[in-house]
């Protein structure tokens, strides 16, 4: 039996190079791609294709695209009564776009049971890039002029592409999230893919879907552009959550 193996992209390929997802590999799951680069082209055409990198310091670029896919439909926002109570107390104070980097850099520390990260420092260079663009784009939940956590991804038409979050202090990241989804949803945003499947993610709403399916989701709305003023909307932001 001949194994099967990722396809190679070569860096001086146009960045819009990229084999059918329907070539991932089942093991590991969604392992589509090796090589290419982390330019802002070839990042952005690998989300419209329905495809993210994800590699360590050790690895080459290695590019996937899972199947199924974990995704939210903003509308679709599970929120607990406790974390209800969080929202609605206003403990923290939430912002968008006010601290990329850092919120970058606290994504990429250690966590609990795990020392390393695959938000190399390349991984960084090549988002801070795209948010210079104004595609890629952050959430920060400060608590007393801290930053508490947070979360980044990346917008294309009417889907939002979450890469990382992190919480420092009980309820953070979640309070960042909802505080997106909500705005998302105000701006008509059909979709937010979460990558791959997590508990924390899954009480918050989340499901797997077909990858597929996922894929006829960003043929329709990630055509969809729109000029917005990356702020959340002052009379939301009072509103509380019910």
């Amino acid at each position: 039996m001949i194994r099967q193996r990722p396809c190679w992209i070569d860096p001086a390929d146009p960045g819009e190079t990229f084999p059918d997802v329907s070539l991932a590999l089942r093991e590991p799951d969604g392992l589509l791609a090796v090589g290419g680069d982390l330019s802002p082209g070839r990042i952005l055409s690998a989300y419209r294709r329905g495809i993210f990198p994800w590699y360590s310091e050790e690895q080459p670029i290695l590019w996937w695209s899972p199947d199924p896919r974990t995704v939210l439909f903003p509308a679709a926002l599970k929120v607990s009564r406790s974390l209800r109570k969080t929202l609605n107390r206003q403990r923290f104070t939430v912002t968008l776009d006010q601290s990329f980097e850092a919120v970058v850099a606290a994504c990429a520390g250690p966590r609990a049971r795990n020392s390393g990260t695959w938000i190399t420092g390349d991984m960084a260079s090549a988002y801070s890039k795209l948010h210079a663009r104004g595609f890629a784009h952050s959430v920060e939940c400060w608590l007393d002029n801290r930053l508490a956590g947070g979360l980044y991804g990346v917008a294309i038409g009417r889907v939002f592409f979450g890469e990382s979050m992190f919480s420092r202090e009980s309820d953070a990241s979640k309070v960042a999230f909802c505080h997106l989804v909500r705005q998302l949803k105000a701006w008509d945003f059909g979709l937010i893919d979460c990558q791959v499947y997590s508990a924390h993610l899954a009480s918050l709403g989340a499901e797997e879907i077909p990858r597929s399916r996922f894929v006829r989701h960003l043929d329709i709305l990630c055509e969809h552009g729109q000029d917005i003023p990356w702020r959340f909307d002052e009379n939301l932001q009072l509103e509380p959550w019910s």
